[in-house]
């Protein structure tokens, strides 16, 4: 009774009182509403994504050594590039291979020279992670390769180089290119003591 006499006797203040409930009550569901969708919203990702491993070294040669990774495959040393390791591979190039004398690829790939074929890759490859740093001190040095012969490193005038036992010598062009089992360095001549000493 007290509440419908208000409304009767007081009814310009009542009809205030209901303008000001709606003018709150409007805000006060929207901060509901945000709070609601924020409650249901999936939680920000704040950890960053894992870099990407680098492949084995036959898979990261794959790009820019097609004729050694051919050479690799028909020599079926592809388990030892792609083993465990560590080991670093001195990588001639596709124009590296270009340079030797002509046909000398095409015969070296033929399946009855396998046995010539299979040293030629070991040849360089070092066993171990030999990276950039390491390298630079090793002037005069000589190192053994996978295949069991010796290659000597040559630092001169902030370049290095490799010397087969046959007095060859080859630039590394490019450096720590970086395997999940080692690292490549990219060589400018193929080291071919053992290409010349089947050969010639």
């Amino acid at each position: 009774r007290t509440l419908l006499r208000r409304l009767t006797l007081f009814n310009g203040q009542s009809r205030a009182e209901t303008l000001n409930m709606k003018k709150f009550s409007v805000p006060g569901l929207a901060l509901v509403t945000a709070l609601s969708f924020a409650a249901c919203a999936p939680a920000a990702t704040t950890e960053a994504s894992a870099p990407a491993k680098p492949g084995t070294i036959v898979e990261v040669a794959v790009a820019n050594f097609k004729t050694l990774v051919a050479a690799v495959k028909a020599a079926d040393t592809i388990d030892t590039l792609n083993s465990a390791g560590p080991v670093t591979v001195f990588a001639p190039t596709d124009a590296a291979f270009a340079k030797l004398p002509a046909g000398t690829v095409d015969t070296l790939l033929k399946l009855e020279n396998k046995v010539t074929l299979v040293k030629t890759p070991t040849y360089h490859a070092v066993p171990g992670k030999v990276e950039a740093a390491t390298v630079v001190t090793l002037n005069g040095k000589n190192v053994a390769t996978v295949q069991g012969q010796e290659v000597t490193v040559n630092v001169a005038g902030g370049k290095v180089s490799l010397t087969d036992a046959l007095g060859g010598t080859s630039d590394l062009t490019a450096t720590d290119m970086q395997a999940s089992n080692g690292v490549i360095y990219m060589i400018d001549t193929v080291l071919d003591a053992q290409v010349k000493t089947a050969f010639r």
